[in-house]
């Protein structure tokens, strides 16, 4: 469907069977409703796929896209009239989701037009997300448009918001910098190694303790390049099991001491009531190390590390305090990064909405261009073949007043002639204030004499 379509929210002197279309979202998220509710509007690709073919054959609704993360559902649609896509749309989302619409209702917000528009380019840089600035919405929102693509749904309206969209989440990354501030334990772990090693690849992680705080740090490690993981527990079943999750090997837990020496990086996180790692199990093997860098994060409470083991020379001992520090000052960087990324957002969904509202016109702008450029194009024509045979300057410059007076009179003929047919039909008053407004033009009163000379003209 063409983007030239009248979008606007109230346009003026809309006549009757104008084509009007509204851009609205009914969704919830992680503020609006409890994971339950989340998990029931949790829909599959192929539950989208099916909502979406549905909602199209609804009278009124143009276009459609569902978009779900583990944090939220929203259903974007084109319509005709508001309160009935959102009823449509909410309707669809209990039906699926097994919910008493009554229930699903009180979760829901809903946004129609620039609104609409403002919150989605929020949501793809990551202002809407549980983690601020995260980066895997953008990659969500590609997912989504490529689902609601393969079932047709989306209209020329969606595509332009939605491609936009990834455009203005790129767009804050790169201008703010939000997702530059590690705010999750794992990625602080990681931004805490580096500092020490520069690069994590050819690293050798040793995780004490199997619980999924160490295995999410194990993980981010192995993403960020780190080579091999040993696993520990006082359950060795339990490192068997972990050590397979993350692709790595298991050792019994009275081995610590001896991984200790060869690993780069221990990652701690036992729920023993007393530290695990102490000087008279593992001093001895990391003093052994004559002072190569080793990385101990300590992310036990209580806690799995003695503190005087930093005094030895090369370790570094980071517990979760130190963990929780780094993430309250990169949050607060991130809160004034997004502060700027609002800025930009409204600046873009303002370019938005005008570029849509401007799409009705751009016709008409191109074949009045094009109008103009054929009056020019053959008026000069015949200028170039009478200047030919001009012999003087004197009638040089009678050829080009000829010209421009030539381009001047063909412009304003046709409007000048469409002003008097219409006069002729008691419209002339109001077909002259939009002449006056489109060409900013500034009426002089003149006299009768002269009004009568210019009717005559």
């Amino acid at each position: 469907m063409p983007l030239s379509r009248r979008w606007c929210k109230h346009p003026p002197g809309a006549a009757a069977g104008d084509h009007v279309m509204h851009l609205i979202v009914a969704g919830l998220n992680h503020k609006t409703a409890p994971v339950r509710v989340r998990e029931q509007c949790a829909f599959s690709a192929a539950q989208r796929h099916t909502i979406c073919r549905e909602l199209l054959r609804e009278e009124g609704i143009d276009g459609v896209l569902i978009l779900t993360t583990c944090n939220r559902t929203e259903i974007y649609a084109t319509v005709r009239e508001n309160d009935e896509g959102f009823e449509v749309i909410e309707r669809a989302m209990a039906q699926y989701a097994g919910i008493e619409r009554r229930a699903l209702s009180g979760c829901l917000y809903r946004y129609d037009d620039h609104r609409t528009v403002s919150h989605l380019f929020a949501v793809a840089a990551g202002l809407d997300s549980m983690v601020l600035g995260e980066q895997e919405i953008l990659g969500q929102i590609r997912e989504a448009y490529r689902t609601a693509c393969a079932a047709r749904a989306p209209d020329s309206l969606l595509h332009a918001l939605f491609q936009t969209a990834v455009h203005v989440g790129k767009k804050v990354r790169t201008e703010t910098g939000i997702s530059r501030y590690p705010v999750s334990v794992s990625s602080v772990a990681v931004e805490l190694c580096r500092g020490i090693f520069t690069s994590l690849d050819e690293k050798h992680v040793l995780v004490v303790g199997a619980g999924d705080a160490g295995t999410r740090a194990v993980a981010t490690l192995m993403e960020n390049g780190a080579a091999s993981v040993i696993v520990s527990n006082r359950s060795y079943d339990h490192a068997v099991a972990m050590a397979a999750a993350v692709g790595g090997r298991a050792v019994h837990f009275d081995a610590i001491a001896a991984e200790i020496a060869a690993a780069d990086i221990v990652i701690s996180c036992t729920a023993a009531p007393h530290p695990v790692i102490r000087s008279d199990n593992c001093g001895r093997a990391l003093r052994g190390r004559n002072g190569r860098d080793i990385v101990l994060i300590d992310i036990a409470m209580p806690r799995d590390v003695d503190p005087a083991l930093a005094d030895i020379p090369g370790v570094f001992l980071y517990d979760i305090d130190d963990l929780q520090n780094v993430v309250s000052r990169n949050h607060k960087e991130r809160l004034d990064a997004a502060r700027r990324a609002r800025g930009i957002i409204e600046q873009e969904a303002v370019r938005f909405v005008e570029k849509l509202s401007s799409l009705p016109v751009v016709p008409i702008i191109s074949s009045l261009k094009q109008y103009a450029d054929d009056i020019a194009r053959d008026e000069l024509s015949k200028a170039l073949r009478k200047i030919g045979h001009a012999t003087d300057d004197q009638k040089r410059a009678a050829v080009l007043a000829a010209l421009a007076n030539g381009i001047a009179a063909r412009l304003v003929h046709a409007p000048i002639a469409k002003l008097k047919e219409k006069s002729f039909s008691g419209r002339g008053r109001d077909y002259s204030d939009v002449v006056r407004e489109l060409f900013d033009l500034r009426i002089h009163d003149d006299n009768p004499q002269d009004q009568t000379r210019h009717a005559r003209q």
